[in-house]
C-alpha cells in the first residue's frame, strides 16, 4: 500500500514553522524592548512570526 504524497516527512522538514517556542519569543521581545530579564514569563504578548516576503510582479 503507498503512502499518500502530503504525507511524506521530506515535506515537514521544508515548510516554514507558524509557531515559535517559549525561548524564540522572548528573544524577539527582548529585542524589541517588551520583555526584560527578571518579568514574569506567564502570559506573554503576541507576536508575529517573521516570515518569507512575497515578490511582487
Amino acid at each position: 500500500m503507498s503512502r499518500h504524497r502530503s504525507l511524506k516527512s521530506s515535506s515537514f522538514a521544508s515548510g516554514g514553522r507558524n509557531v515559535l517556542t517559549r525561548d524564540e519569543r522572548l528573544q524577539l521581545l527582548g529585542k524589541d524592548g517588551r520583555w526584560k530579564e527578571g518579568q514574569n514569563v506567564v502570559g506573554l504578548p503576541k507576536t508575529k512570526v517573521p516570515g518569507k516576503v512575497k515578490k511582487k510582479g
